[in-house]
């Protein structure tokens, strides 16, 4: 473009040149004409032509000179004008090569380095841009198909939205010696603007510091607390909890509203977010250390919604936060930004609730929505327990009770449910199409044919994830803590985290939903198999309620011996266990980390067996154990209250409970997941409590 212009100027210059010839053709005519109609002008014009010729030509000669001598002295004053422009100009502007080393930089640039105390003002120039703004190197420039790049850096205490231009130009020996460019080099250069927006961010920052923040507070055991010591204190207590909420509330500057006796809402700028997750929320702590003689110590939950844009949709996510909060077991922080949540305490085991009227009302809900189907589809997680068929079991024992059909999803039968899954096929109480797969469960589907998924609240965990895409009516008992990717707009939700296991919770529902509920020997065995294998016979997470519930389904004929039966171990499990056992690595003096040998039936189940197992041995208060499944690396995780596995393991993807937790881990190895694991546990001990 630039030898475009420059020949049109020169052709523009020659033109202005060739005008006295047309004027000597002109006279050289007239002459001619003269001399043929009178020779003695003829002759007068001759001697005219020759001076005119004379003249013009020693003019011409001499203006040229002249008027190109003061074309170039022009050319070169309006560009040392533009240089200078540039170098005055306020805007930091720098020119570097291919290598990203500095060939030219303004005035102003010089500046914004000379802000710097690690550079040296002197020695700019053949510097790399990377040792001036150290998240800027070469390969951040733009190519030649982006043409320039746009992003923002922070230099110094200031921050710049920088533009990088790509060039390929053609210059001359001068120009080259500008840049400090051989003719040998690339002639490719990088132009960089530097616009200083740290007003902007300053004021972008402060209007995000004062947004409302609406956070939904619960006192999550207030009956029971308040149960647990005399009448005349109860009013103490509550005004200690109100105390302590109202200077929390001042601390941070917000509203702080009472609406329900064991409900508030409060409001506060979101300035104050990041001290609250730097003192991961101790309000939680002062709460839990309220004491004059109650049993029971008290514990709230906090739900808190961040929305940018809706104070509606804030209200809206702490709402939701605050049911995730609970689903957790309670006394516990959950931040819900957009789509993020972030967790913070759940130091304390979930309190079982005495009162039954949650459970009446969930049954009552439930039979109602049985009773609206004309079909129900039960499925419970990938590699099915015996909590999980046991729920599923009583759930279609409900169904039954109803008059509804019911078919149950496995996939895959795993050793753990073997026995159980083959004595229920052989018995003639039931149909031949009791169990069916997830591409089987589709074809029953019809508009009002209900979904009830057991012992799992996470859909990628489910038997057959695509099931869920089917159904309008779902209907989730578990009682896993809740994490944070749940099942979507269920009609129904029963989730209690401090229930023993998911058949204890479906026990409990069968009680309520018929006043005659007739149970099958073998359905009571399978729901009482469920619990004793997620208590560890009857010994972790057991409470009033278990106990009821295996009275109940003992009364309603279950067998401990039959029961049994669904426990007992080949040799290859065995020694796959005691394999386990004996191999485990000590980490941080208190953590037993082993690999269970991948050649058993069940690896998953013997190596819960082999965590179970470690905890036995003195001084550990944590076992994990890995089974490697089909590329997939299953961690089971168990502990003492001392430390919640539950956080350490949704590290690494996965959840559970405070002493009972697992992960799977998809396309890894072994050795990366150790590696992962042990982070996780420096991270936990780091962090103590908060995710």
């Amino acid at each position: 473009m630039n030898q475009k212009k420059q020949v049109a100027f020169n052709q523009r210059i020659q033109k202005f040149f060739t005008w006295p010839l047309f004027y000597m053709i002109v006279i050289t005519f007239m002459t001619i004409v003269m001399l043929i109609i009178e020779r003695s002008m003829g002759i007068f014009f001759v001697i005219l032509w020759l001076i005119a010729g004379v003249i013009g030509y020693f003019m011409n000669r001499t203006t040229r000179k002249h008027l190109m001598s003061e074309v170039i002295n022009f050319a070169l004053s309006f560009s040392g004008v533009q240089k200078d422009y540039l170098d005055k100009l306020e805007l930091p502007n720098v020119i570097l090569d291919p290598e990203a080393k500095i060939r030219w930089c303004n005035e102003a640039f010089n500046i914004l380095v000379g802000t710097m105390e690690d550079v040296d003002e002197s020695k700019i120039i053949e510097m790399n841009i990377n040792d001036i703004i150290p998240s800027l190197n070469r390969e951040m420039l733009p190519s030649e198909m982006e043409g320039q790049i746009e992003k923002i850096f922070e230099i110094g205490e200031r921050h710049y939205r920088v533009i990088a231009k790509h060039m390929r130009i053609e210059m001359n020996s001068k120009e080259l010696d500008l840049v400090n460019l051989t003719e040998n080099e690339e002639q490719l250069l990088y132009t960089l603007y530097f616009f200083d927006i740290s007003k902007e961010r300053m004021l972008e920052q402060k209007n995000n510091d004062q947004k409302a923040v609406a956070a939904l507070i619960y006192i999550d055991n207030y009956e029971e607390v308040l149960n647990s010591i005399e009448d005349v204190r109860r009013p103490l207590l509550v005004a200690l909890i109100d105390r302590n909420l109202s200077k929390f509330a001042n601390k941070i500057d917000g509203v702080l509203k009472k609406f329900e006796k064991d409900q508030y809402i409060l409001v506060f700028q979101q300035k104050y977010m990041e001290e609250l997750k730097n003192n991961k929320f101790s309000i939680l702590d002062e709460i839990r250390s309220i004491s004059i003689g109650n049993e029971l110590p008290v514990t709230m939950s906090m739900g808190i919604g961040i929305n940018e844009f809706s104070y509606l949709q804030s209200v809206e996510f702490g709402r939701m936060a605050l049911d995730l909060a609970l689903g957790r077991g309670g006394d516990q922080a959950v931040v819900k930004k957009n789509d993020k949540f972030s967790f913070y305490g759940g130091k304390t085991r979930g309190v079982e609730k005495s009162t039954r009227v949650k459970a009446r009302i969930k049954a009552y809900a439930f039979r109602e929505l049985i009773e609206e189907s004309d079909r129900v589809i039960i499925m419970g997680h990938k590699r099915q327990d015996l909590d999980s068929l046991g729920a599923a079991v009583g759930i279609y024992a409900c169904a039954k009770l109803l008059d509804k059909p019911a078919n149950i999803v496995i996939n895959d039968v795993t050793s753990s449910v073997k026995t159980l899954h083959t004595q229920l096929i052989e018995n003639d109480h039931y149909p031949k199409n009791l169990f069916v797969t997830g591409q089987e469960a589709i074809s029953y589907i019809k508009e009002k044919t209900l979904l009830v998924v057991v012992d799992v609240n996470r859909p990628s965990y489910t038997e057959h994830m695509e099931l869920l895409d089917y159904f309008k009516n779902i209907v989730v008992f578990d009682h896993h803590r809740v994490s944070s990717e749940p099942i979507e707009n269920p009609v129904l939700s029963y989730i209690e985290s401090y229930a023993s296991s998911t058949c204890e919770m479906v026990t409990e529902i069968l009680r309520y939903i018929s006043d005659k509920v007739k149970l099958e020997p073998i359905e009571a065995d399978a729901l009482f198999a469920g619990i004793t294998v997620d208590t560890k016979n009857f010994v972790i997470k057991t409470g009033v309620k278990t106990f009821e519930a295996a009275a109940f389904l003992k009364r309603s004929g279950a067998d401990v011996i039959r029961v049994r039966g669904f426990f007992k171990n080949d040799m290859a499990s065995y020694k796959a266990k005691a394999t386990a056992v004996r191999d485990c690595q000590i980490y941080s003096d208190h953590m037993a980390i082993s690999v269970c040998p991948s050649d058993v039936e069940n690896p998953s189940l013997v190596a819960a067996q082999a965590a179970d197992e470690l905890l036995n041995i003195s001084d550990i208060k944590a076992s994990f154990v890995l089974s490697d499944i089909e590329g997939t690396i299953y961690i089971s995780a168990r502990s003492y209250d001392s430390i919640n596995v539950q956080l350490i393991m949704e590290k690494l993807g996965g959840g559970g409970h405070l002493s009972v937790a697992g992960a799977q881990i998809p396309n890894e190895t072994i050795d990366g997941v150790i590696i992962k694991l042990k982070e996780a546990l420096d991270n936990y001990s780091e962090e103590g409590e908060t995710t």
